[in-house]
């Protein structure tokens, strides 16, 4: 998109002022008026006519399926029965920008927080959503291969400063090691000369907009203070800056470049719509202003459109695609190889760029911080930084991973790995948790064997790039809807008390109840419960699976918003290759089958602790109904039977309705 003639002319000076040996000044951060913002990019849709529209992601996720998840070191509630009720983070009351008084075509999903308006356009239709996935509407990952492509030669043509520098800009890829564009951007400014600058910039709005979950948030920015510190041992800046206005990020960026004298930024791709078509604009608005921005795929080990159908198409059944996957990767082991972390700077950065060395790391914005006991407790139970992350990675391959495919399904064990928030942070890539499991295998070729461990694990790593190839192929499911368009016609229930119920851990079904309050208090669930809890929420309550989305994401510090958006799909039976919508989870035989001893229930369900036998998984049907009630532990909001028959009937006459 083209820039603004005085953001051209403001870029030019800056870069014509800085590429001088001086010291570089950071510049003061534009305002929303400044003639150096970005011009909005349009990141949904088409612009909302009834509200703002702004641009980036909507993040909602943690898997409901297949995720690479573990249970932090050993914990139990830090609080008595009577707190719970209080301590549940509560859900918010229907806000401003939902109300359908002020939007003619709200919807009642807009009513509970589904849509938020203040940042997104309405519920897409089906219509629409139909003509994204038949590629009538351009896919925003063509617009950004096909921009990339068309100026390709006119950015090679770009040559680096002399006294200038290279930037790459972090976003979810935290780490030093194995970092694509990070290793490229390094490359180049080692070749030229120059130093490497790396910047992370922070939008309040973005974690709002994202849903990201105050834990999620201290998460991240605790890891760049540990990056920064790494960074900082090499002699590299790493300028960190709050942005306060989302659509000012892409300009504040080039804004710096142009500072610093920076005529090349790298960056890592990341697969939700807003942020393909934010770089796509950038690729544009970059070259305007004589800067090369070079994004590059990274998140994935298999980059999406790679594997197709016989015909070409994009693949949506996981089970051919991940043979597919392990095809490839056999084709083209280069895929797994390590890329090289950066070196020292020269020590003309110091003179040039001290003041950007000497930025600090911001506090989380006030709606999304913690209490100090909270702050403590989440930075014992997720300690942060690389090194973390691979101390992890290579504890669980040397003690648990080849028992993976027979103990993955326990939630009172410690069978898996630990590694969702290092995946989703970026302190880990997916590309090197393969390759060191796959080493230790001592196999020749990665397989989807199921009755290895080695294999078994990898192939839920492989899980989650088939959710990020699905968000590019079919990319209205980050606009709200289904992915399965006559799912979209089901009659759900939005009941505020029973969703708090369910939140709170106080549905009177132990393995749900002991599932949410782990949530509550390690920002973590094992990956079988959330498939159970989602199933519970979806089909026995007939809850919209859209509002469980939502909170996993606004709780959970492992949230991703491809793999939650395709676990809770098939959950409800409403995503990309469910579970069919007649399977519905009875919480009682999961519990039988998962936690047959009740170890975990009793870990997180103090009322439960002394019920002894078969009676811990359903207490007042099976003669421990006293200590229950006297403990205070509630009866079931809903029987089984009856919420099976219903829901079966609700899915029926919902697929069975047009969807035009």
């Amino acid at each position: 998109m083209p820039a603004a003639a005085g953001t051209k002319r403001k870029a030019q000076t800056a870069i014509d002022a800085f590429i001088s040996p001086k010291k570089r000044a950071v510049p003061p951060a534009a305002t929303s008026t400044s003639p150096s913002s970005a011009p909005t990019l349009s990141m949904k849709e088409e612009q909302d006519p009834h509200g703002p529209g702004d641009s980036t992601t909507a993040t909602a996720d943690v898997t409901a399926t297949a995720n690479v998840t573990a249970q932090p070191e050993d914990t139990t509630p830090s609080s008595s029965l009577s707190e719970w009720k209080t301590r549940a983070h509560p859900r918010p009351p229907n806000p401003k920008h939902s109300d359908p008084t002020r939007y003619k075509d709200s919807k009642i999903a807009e009513q509970n927080g589904i849509i938020l308006r203040d940042f997104y356009p309405p519920e897409i239709s089906n219509t629409r959503a139909g003509k994204y996935a038949t590629g009538e509407i351009e896919r925003p990952i063509t617009t950004l291969e096909r921009t990339i492509r068309e100026t390709q030669g006119a950015r090679d043509a770009i040559e680096v400063a002399d006294n200038g520098c290279v930037v790459h800009w972090f976003k979810s890829d935290l780490r030093l090691r194995d970092n694509r564009a990070l290793s490229l951007a390094a490359d180049k400014a080692r070749g030229a000369g120059v130093p490497l600058i790396c910047v992370y910039l922070v939008s309040p709005q973005d974690f709002v907009a994202h849903l990201m979950a105050p834990v999620r948030v201290d998460f991240v920015l605790r890891n760049l203070g540990d990056l920064k510190r790494r960074l900082g041992e090499l002699d590299v800046p790493l300028y960190v800056e709050t942005v306060q206005k989302r659509r000012d990020v892409p300009g504040r960026l080039v804004e710096l470049c142009g500072s610093w004298g920076a005529r090349h930024v790298f960056c890592n791709m990341e697969y939700e719509v807003d942020e393909l078509r934010r770089e796509e604009g950038l690729t544009r608005m970059c070259l305007q202003q004589g800067i090369d921005f070079t994004v590059v795929h990274d998140t994935c080990v298999v980059e999406p459109g790679l594997l197709t159908t016989a015909a070409g198409g994009q693949m949506s059944v996981y089970s051919p695609w991940h043979r597919k996957w392990c095809a490839w990767l056999k084709e083209h082991p280069e895929l797994l190889a390590e890329f090289e972390a950066p070196g020292r700077n020269p020590p003309v950065v110091r003179e040039r760029y001290g003041e950007v060395l000497e930025t600090p790391i911001p506090e989380a914005p006030p709606e999304k911080s913690l209490t100090n006991e909270e702050k403590e407790r989440y930075a014992r139970l997720w300690p942060v930084g690389e090194d973390e992350a691979h101390a992890r990675l290579q504890k669980f391959i040397l003690e648990r991973i080849k028992a993976y495919h027979t103990n993955r399904n326990l939630p009172a064990g410690d069978h898996t790995s630990s590694l969702s928030a290092h995946l989703a942070a970026g302190t880990l890539a997916a590309r090197t948790v393969v390759r060191e499991a796959f080493r230790a295998s001592g196999l020749k070729t990665i397989t989807d064997d199921r009755q290895n461990g080695h294999m078994m694990w990898i192939g839920e790593v492989a899980w989650r790039d088939f959710y990020k190839h699905v968000l590019c192929g079919w990319p209205y499911i980050c606009m709200g809807v289904a992915f399965k368009p006559e799912y979209n016609n089901i009659e759900w229930e939005y009941d505020d008390e029973k969703f708090r119920a369910w939140e709170t851990g106080r549905t009177g079904y132990p393995l749900i109840d002991a599932a949410m309050r782990q949530c509550h208090e390690q920002a973590y669930m094992h990956n079988r419960v959330r498939m159970c809890v989602a199933s519970f929420l979806a089909k026995d309550l007939m809850i919209d699976w859209r509002m469980g989305e939502r909170w996993f994401m606004e709780h959970l510090i492992d949230g991703d918003f491809a793999s939650n958006n395709g676990g809770w799909g098939f959950s409800a039976s409403c995503g990309v290759d469910p579970q069919p919508y007649f399977r519905i989870f009875n919480p009682i035989l999961q519990s039988e089958k998962f936690d047959e001893a009740g170890d975990y229930i009793r870990r997180w369900v103090p009322e439960l602790r002394d019920v002894k036998g078969k009676a811990i998984h359903d207490p007042y049907g099976r003669g421990a109904e006293a200590l229950a009630r006297l403990r205070g532990y509630p009866r079931m909001i809903v029987d089984h039977k009856v919420a099976r028959e219903r829901c079966l009937r609700r899915y029926k006459e919902g697929i069975g309705r047009s969807t035009a």
